[in-house]
């Protein structure tokens, strides 16, 4: 096992030629947002610009008409691509899969909601996803478990571990990292479970990271966090590396964000930081 330091910028972020141009740093696909609960739009757009900010070239949110509306409200830098409907169901399947073809990586979960339609719309559309991708949050409660493979990131909180598992993380460090362990070969995916200390697994290997803080409980952070291991996959990482470094970057950015904001401390200022984190 390992404990994640800031040798891990190094290695997922490599050295720009002074050729490169737009799109060699990889593009990603985020897919969240529904037009039911309004905050949910934010979360997505939290994710999008986060990915922006640790360095992908472009990045487009697909979401509900509506929630795409509200997610371009956020940033000028944010492309959108709007569906008909007030939250995804499997009809929308095949034109996001054809979305997919055009990007490096994928996001799914920010904001999604949990309507049964989406749910089925999530299952079905993982069962076709090859491109590397993250998973979190809405789309997490749909899995229950299922075998996914190893272009796979879930990014699961303690609750939303105990939905795609039905077993709930105990407190202790070992019994953390064992069912971590255990669920990451059972899946043959990646999982971040996020807590006081990071558990990152494939299955072959395990990291621990420290950084990051209690005032880090705010909503939105961990779309930051998918963002951010969005935009490390879609340039280029591995999924085990991204996730290793997506959790030391929201970390370190928080706790930068911590000097001055405390208990005030937003998704936001967590996301400002990134670039002096990755510094």
């Amino acid at each position: 096992m390992i404990e994640v330091s800031s040798s891990i910028l190094k290695k997922v972020y490599r050295p720009r030629s002074k050729y490169s141009k737009k799109g060699d740093f990889g593009k990603l696909l985020i897919i969240g947002g529904n037009q039911r609960y309004s905050g949910a739009p934010a979360l997505a757009a939290y994710a999008a610009i986060a990915s922006l900010r640790s360095g992908v070239d472009i990045v487009m949110v697909v979401a509900p008409k509506r929630a795409a509306n509200i997610v371009a409200s956020f940033s000028p830098n944010l492309i959108t691509e709007p569906i008909d409907g007030k939250y995804f169901t499997p009809k929308h399947v095949k034109p996001v899969l054809d979305m997919i073809k055009k990007f490096d990586a994928v996001c799914i979960g920010s904001g999604l909601g949990t309507e049964k339609e989406t749910s089925k719309f999530v299952n079905k559309l993982l069962d076709s996803i090859k491109k590397p991708c993250v998973v979190d949050a809405d789309a997490i409660k749909a899995l229950k478990n299922k075998e996914l493979g190893n272009n796979f990131v879930l990014t699961p909180h303690s609750y939303e571990f105990y939905d795609l598992t039905g077993e709930k993380p105990k407190m202790d460090m070992t019994s953390r990292i064992k069912i971590v362990e255990k669920v990451s070969k059972k899946i043959r995916s990646t999982i971040l479970l996020k807590g006081v200390i990071d558990i990152i697994s494939d299955g072959k290997q395990t990291a621990i990271n420290r950084t990051g803080n209690p005032y880090m409980t705010t909503g939105g952070t961990g779309d930051v966090l998918t963002g951010i291991c969005g935009s490390l996959l879609a340039q280029g990482n591995k999924p085990f590396d991204s996730a290793c470094a997506a959790a030391f970057i929201t970390g370190r950015a928080g706790d930068l964000a911590a000097v001055e904001k405390k208990q005030g401390l937003l998704a936001t200022d967590v996301i400002e930081k990134i670039p002096e984190a990755v510094a």
